[in-house]
This record gives C-alpha cells, structure tokens and sequence, in this order.
C-alpha cells in the first residue's frame, strides 16, 4: 500500500492576538463554498507548484488560489516557507482586479509572520 502526503504543510496565519482571520472568514461561508475552497486549497497543497488557472502569483511573496463558486468568486491568498503554506487572507472577489487593500492586507500580515522569527 502506498501512502500520499502533501507536498506543503498548510496552516491558517495567527494574529498577535490568536485570532485567526481566514479561518474565521471560512466559517462564515456555507457548506459548499468551503467545500470548493477546501478542495483547491488540498490540491496546491499536493500539487505545489500550481499555475493558472488555479493559483496566480499576485507580488512579492504573495500568491492567490482562485476558487470558482456557484454564484461568486474566491481568493486565498497565502505565503509559503519550506514546506509551509500559510494562509493570510481570504475574501469574495468583487471586481475583475485583485483589490490592492486585499494585497496590503496579506502584505501587512506577512510582515508579522517575518517579524516573529
């Protein structure tokens, strides 16, 4: 028997504070939606490196994964470190340009990661 793991370890960030901000936007999203977001999030997670359609790099050291909904559209944006993905911010797009106040939002967060080493 042959046992699969991921290529990538994959953690939600963690503010100074605890809390956990895209777990807590996932938690706020229905069942499928997570469902879809959860799946793409496992496929980068074995599958890393990923292109387009599914993951874009956006600047710097950030990345998207781009979940298709039902009815509405997905980011996740995430850094990696050696064997580490780290999910820093998540949102439901709403215009066809990523908005540069979610960039700064995962640019703020990585910025805290970098800070705590």
């Amino acid at each position: 028997m042959h046992a699969y793991y991921p290529t990538f370890r994959c953690i939600f960030f963690r503010s100074n504070n605890g809390a956990e901000p895209v777990r807590d936007w996932l938690k706020s999203l229905d069942v499928n939606e997570r469902r879809t977001i959860g799946t793409d999030i496992k496929t980068v997670q074995y599958g890393w490196p990923i292109g387009m359609p599914l993951v874009r790099h956006l600047e710097k050291d950030i990345w998207e994964i781009r979940s298709n909904l039902e009815s509405r559209i997905a980011r996740v944006l995430f850094v990696t470190q050696p064997k580490l993905i780290i999910l820093v911010h998540g949102f439901i797009k709403k215009q066809q340009k990523t908005p540069k106040q979610d960039i700064k939002i995962a640019m703020d967060r990585l910025k805290v990661l970098r800070g705590r080493k």
